[in-house]
């Protein structure tokens, strides 16, 4: 019975034991994936800070320990190739980038590929990672590689941060490298694949004190130097405040540096705004202009529309006249049937007059469409010229002759 109690105890020891064993792993990973995360956003405002100031190439140790970052993110659980002989060797994240990112619109796979003076495959991954900066398109990689979630799951184990929620995020924080403009050598000493890259953690170490803390340090100082003996000073605790005076000139250096860049950046606003004040002033002269333009031509228009309604008055009244010339000869044509055979002769010669008459006004053009197609007053003059006395002057005195008088 006592061996068996003392078994059962042993046994749920072990048991409690493996339990604790995961959750510690577990917590591990956790705790090492979160480190990656928050470290590689780090590295990323830094970059853009630094941005600001010089142009980011393969010399900038702020670029050195993003890569190393991104690098161990893309590596973090990878797995191995499994050889014919069923041995696994080491994998570089580019085999998965490789794959994962043939879908990319214009991608640099087969630039990468097809490099002379690059052969191993973390030199190409690299290699990948300086070309993306540079095209702006690291992001748009990321994306499509973890939108692959199949290629995905093939290359890398459980509890990786590709396959975590931590995915996301990272996916996010990289886009605003598309900001930056890199400058890299293809063909420099960073590209050498032979050591994995090592992450430098102290620029995101660092403490910076306020001005409170500073003083409450000041205080501490003089109170330990005055109980340490009599006859110290505070200028005896001079050693410390050496460095914050360092800190301090490199602080007003990055202020005076800030100040240069928006000071730039207020005349570059300055003289924008001046250039646009001055396109909307011209803008608003050429509008008074254009808005002259038109009254002047509604103006004109309307006046050339009372014009065109006093001819098609004027054009009116003649037709009327002449409908009553054909009325008048319609008359005489009766008045001439109803003559004396001895006066047929010149019956014959008036009714010659008549049909000249009539063919001159059949020769005339139409009036319903001379009155559509008169537009101007010259027009108008050029058909009143045709003077009444000369058209219809003859048969008027014809008729008033006393031969012409039916009998």
């Amino acid at each position: 019975m006592a061996s068996r109690s003392l078994g059962g105890l042993s046994g749920s020891r072990g048991g409690g034991g493996g339990g604790g064993k995961k959750s510690l792993g577990a917590r591990n990973a956790a705790v090492e994936r979160r480190n990656l995360i928050t470290v590689c956003r780090f590295s990323v405002k830094t970059l853009i800070d630094r941005s600001c100031f010089e142009t980011i190439d393969d010399s900038s140790p702020e670029f050195n320990n993003f890569a190393a970052i991104l690098e161990q993110i893309l590596s973090h659980r990878l797995k191995g190739q499994v050889t014919w002989f069923g041995y696994e060797s080491p994998r570089s994240f580019w085999d998965y980038i490789r794959v994962a990112c043939r879908k990319v619109s214009q991608n640099c796979i087969c630039s990468i590929e097809n490099m002379e003076n690059v052969h191993s495959s973390r030199a190409k991954g690299r290699a990948w990672l300086r070309v993306a900066l540079m095209e702006k398109h690291l992001s748009e990689y990321i994306s499509t590689a973890l939108r692959d979630f199949k290629t995905t799951r093939r290359f890398y184990e459980d509890g990786a941060i590709v396959l975590g929620e931590e995915a996301n995020m990272l996916a996010g924080m990289l886009l605003g490298l598309n900001a930056i403009d890199f400058s890299f050598c293809l063909k420099g000493e960073g590209l050498d694949g032979s050591f994995p890259a090592v992450i430098d953690y102290t620029p995101y170490l660092k403490f910076t004190q306020s001005s409170d803390s500073i003083s409450s340090d000041e205080e501490e100082l003089r109170t330990l130097g005055s109980s340490g003996s009599e006859s110290s000073t505070p200028e005896n605790v001079g050693p410390p405040f050496i460095m914050d005076e360092n800190s301090w000139f490199n602080k007003c250096k990055r202020v005076k540096q800030k100040y240069q860049l928006t000071l730039e950046q207020k005349g570059y606003l300055e003289e924008l705004l001046r250039l646009r004040e001055n396109q909307l002033s011209e803008s608003v002269s050429q509008n008074k202009i254009l808005l002259q333009r038109i009254e002047d031509s509604d103006l004109s228009h309307k006046l050339e529309k009372e014009q065109l309604e006093y001819i098609i008055v004027e054009l009116q009244d003649q037709l009327k006249s002449f409908h009553s010339l054909d009325q008048l000869s319609a008359d005489v044509s009766l008045s001439q049937t109803s003559l004396d055979p001895s006066q047929s002769q010149e019956g014959d010669g008036k009714q010659d007059t008549l049909n000249l008459i009539s063919e001159g006004k059949e020769d005339t053009p139409s009036l319903l469409g001379l009155c559509g197609s008169l537009t101007s007053v010259a027009s108008y003059k050029s058909l009143t010229s045709l003077k009444s006395s000369d058209c219809l002057a003859s048969p008027t005195t014809e008729l008033t002759r006393p031969g012409l008088t039916p009998s």
